[in-house]
């Protein structure tokens, strides 16, 4: 009878979503969900929507909560990671502050002024939730879904023996976008992935053996699909190969399309597609939509859907508790599974089953690809040194080298942004006064 912790469970809508996959595993029929949140209110908001869901199932899980972590850890088996520190304060800050040294952000949190600074706030308080799993729950497999997906793993994973992995859905609902744009049924798509989180790259599109790039390079030529996408079709054409993530957000992770006005001009559009401070200026509201479509579900008001998406963590447990081997695409250390990129945290496939789960060796990405790639682990890295050190210095040189804010900013620019961001977010930093 597996346990499954819910760690920042206030984030009632991805939550939900996780719990209702899980219920929705054929033969997982008794549990024990357990939910921990510092927010009081929205923690019964998760736990609310947690009973409710097990009523709907008619499964024999029960759900225990609290504000205190230690409280129910005891005895998990999976840990979901989905926390949130200090953002509502910082969101602001986190792209302002930027945006008047020329750094101009879609979503900034994961990579850049916004990233970088977000991994500052969230590691402390993370690592500490790991050191408390690795003391109590040292067999507990975790699940990280918290951004910054690929610095956060690596952290943890240097700082613990636990094992962890980094889930996203980029992977998953990007190769269900190429199959829309080649007009071809998502089960007869055969693909490989690899690269780091949101910068994997699909290194092979085939159709019943047929290349299908050169398709999607012709579908790049045509207005009504390239509006789709602008950024990705843009990258592709010029480097080879279509990546994970939206092109708003994979627009802040390279130096080509975001460094001065008249390029976000030319390749940003509304929305995800690259709007500035789309993140910024909407993610408020977001949570507090979310947070009153979780009560009207409750009150009867909205459907409670009880489909099960294709996040991997349900895939994950159901594959550990009863031996049906899955394959997931997962962020995880670079034990050599991409042969040109160095030690850290890499995305790449991994099978899953009752022995947990193990990347699978792919080999070596283009050269040109891998280099992209190599420019955010050289980030990562400091910025995890940063955290497991407290050293403010070398979360300074990590955005003096993150690409797109190099490409706008002297050192002397950067070095001055660096101190008005982390005196404005002080008060969330104390993890390194």
């Amino acid at each position: 009878m597996p346990k499954v912790t819910l760690v920042g469970a206030g984030s009632a809508v991805f939550a939900r979503q996780v719990m209702t996959d899980i219920l929705a595993v054929d033969g997982l029929d008794r549990g024990i969900f357990a939910l921990v949140d510092i927010d009081p209110d929205r923690l019964d908001l998760a736990r609310r929507i947690a009973e409710r869901l097990v009523e709907l199932s008619g499964k024999a899980w029960t759900v225990e909560a609290s504000t205190e972590r230690l409280d129910v850890l005891m005895g998990t088996d999976y840990v979901v990671n989905s926390i949130e520190v200090a953002g509502l304060q910082n969101v602001r800050h986190d792209y302002d502050i930027p945006m008047k040294y020329g750094i101009d952000q879609c979503i900034g949190d994961t990579i850049g002024p916004g990233g970088i600074f977000k991994a500052l706030r969230t590691g402390p308080a993370w690592l500490e939730i790991v050191a408390d799993v690795e003391r109590v729950a040292p067999r507990a497999v975790v699940l990280n879904y918290t951004n910054p997906m690929s610095i956060l793993t690596l952290a943890a994973s240097r700082a613990t023996g636990l094992q962890i992995v980094g889930l996203c859905h980029s992977v998953q609902g990007t190769s269900r976008l190429l199959a829309e744009f080649l007009d071809v049924p998502y089960d007869e798509l055969t693909w490989r992935c690899a690269g780091i989180n949101h910068n994997a790259w699909f290194t092979k599109l085939e159709h019943h053996g047929k290349d299908m790039y050169p398709l999607l390079r012709g579908r790049a030529a045509q207005p009504e699909y390239y509006e789709r996408d602008p950024v990705r079709f843009e990258l592709m054409l010029r480097m080879g190969a279509f990546v994970t993530e939206s092109s708003g957000h994979f627009s802040e992770y390279v130096p080509y399309f975001r460094k001065r006005p008249d390029l976000v001009k030319k390749y940003a559009r509304p929305g995800y597609l690259g709007e500035s401070g789309f993140y910024a200026n909407n993610w408020p509201d977001w949570r507090k939509d979310n947070d009153e479509r979780i009560h009207s579900m409750l009150r009867g008001e909205t459907e409670i859907p009880m489909q099960r998406s294709y996040e991997y963590a349900s895939h994950i447990i159901e594959a550990m508790e009863h031996g049906r081997p899955a394959s997931i695409h997962g962020n995880v250390v670079n034990a050599g599974s991409i042969e040109n990129l160095p030690d850290g945290c890499v995305e790449v496939e991994c099978t899953v089953g009752p022995d947990g789960i193990r990347p699978v060796k792919f080999g070596n990405l283009p050269e040109q690809l891998a280099a992209l790639n190599r420019s955010h682990m050289a980030v990562h890295e400091l910025v995890v040194e940063a955290l497991l050190e407290r050293d403010r210095q070398k979360a300074k040189y990590a955005l003096m080298l993150d690409p797109l804010t190099a490409a706008v900013c002297s050192l002397e620019e950067i070095e001055n942004l660096f101190n008005e961001m982390w005196e404005a977010e002080r008060a969330s930093l104390s993890a390194f006064e």
